[in-house]
């Protein structure tokens, strides 16, 4: 998984990072949650999506969809599997979810590179686009009952980028393959300790350097941002809210702020719940009270 961001070699730096390894130990410790079915949007393997019926006693009635996308630092080790449990529990919390597979990065050099390079430009946005098009067709073939008119991106990490992303594609620049001339037809979006600033990641090296290598590397990384760093492409005019562990460690509480700063000014209002004695993993882990923060956050911007 990402890369911690570790801090100064004293006691307390050494706690946050064994916390934080015990955090995601948890949030892996679950067996993988079949979906009820797969669909592809593209031909190459990694374009599918993943659907979950919503579980309980209300299953007759429509329910709001959750579109999950996955963290990992856009790094091809990091797939869907590892947010399957996640995707259960909402779906036992009465969601329809559909989780997205994408394009991540490949093996890095055999010298002086990281264990996988960051995403895949500009695949792992013709992906998230392409997957985002393609579901409303597809949610209808496989979840009748999923409420379409109630759709919430939800991304983790990595994937809290993407899902921000995809709600701005109708600011991206008008030359940008994957603009779009209206809003995503989302009823919001909640970022679990998403990578939202681009810029600032790049400054803070999280997970390593990943937002650089996810636009091509340090010398085309300012000629990408304005069609791939959030914090570029506000106000979205979509409800947002971000949720953020104050001890995480893997992507600093300093990028959503600096994300929910940028909304500000451009005159957008984005929710940011900061939640005490949290990492990184707890807000992806059903068996952590975080997970139901979570939960309760997507509840109040789908019904």
């Amino acid at each position: 998984m990402p890369d911690a961001a570790v801090p100064r070699d004293d006691e307390g730096s050494r706690a946050a990072v064994v916390r934080d390894a015990a955090e995601e130990a948890s949030a892996l410790s679950h067996p993988a949650v079949e979906p009820d079915s797969t669909a592809a949007y593209g031909d190459h393997p990694d374009q599918v999506i993943d659907f979950y019926a919503p579980r309980g006693p209300a299953t007759s009635t429509p329910a709001p969809l959750v579109v999950v996308l996955h963290g990992g630092a856009w790094r091809a080790p990091h797939d869907r599997r590892h947010v399957t449990p996640f995707a259960g529990f909402l779906a036992r919390r009465g969601f329809a979810v559909a989780n997205v597979e994408y394009r991540r990065g490949g093996a890095a050099p055999a010298q002086g590179g990281p264990a996988s390079a960051a995403g895949r430009w500009p695949d792992t946005f013709d992906d998230v686009a392409a997957a985002l098009d393609a579901l409303p067709r597809l949610a209808r073939e496989a979840l009748p009952l999923a409420d379409l008119r109630r759709a919430v991106a939800v991304g983790h990490s990595a994937g809290g980028h993407l899902a921000l992303w995809a709600a701005a594609r109708h600011l991206l620049p008008a030359d940008a393959p994957w603009y779009t001339e209206r809003p995503a037809p989302l009823r919001g979006v909640v970022a679990l300790a998403p990578v939202a600033d681009l810029g600032l990641a790049g400054k803070l090296d999280v997970c390593s350097g990943a937002a650089i290598q996810l636009l091509g590397g340090p010398d085309r990384f300012e000629e990408r941002r304005p069609y791939a760093d959030p914090a570029l492409l506000l106000p979205t005019g979509i409800a947002t809210t971000l949720v953020q562990g104050r001890d995480d460690i893997v992507v600093p509480q300093a990028v959503a702020e600096s994300y929910a700063d940028a909304a500000a000014k451009a005159g957008e209002v984005v929710g940011l719940t900061l939640l005490e004695g949290v990492g990184h993993f707890p807000l992806i882990d059903p068996a952590a009270d975080a997970c139901a923060v979570v939960a309760e956050e997507i509840a109040q911007l789908a019904w």
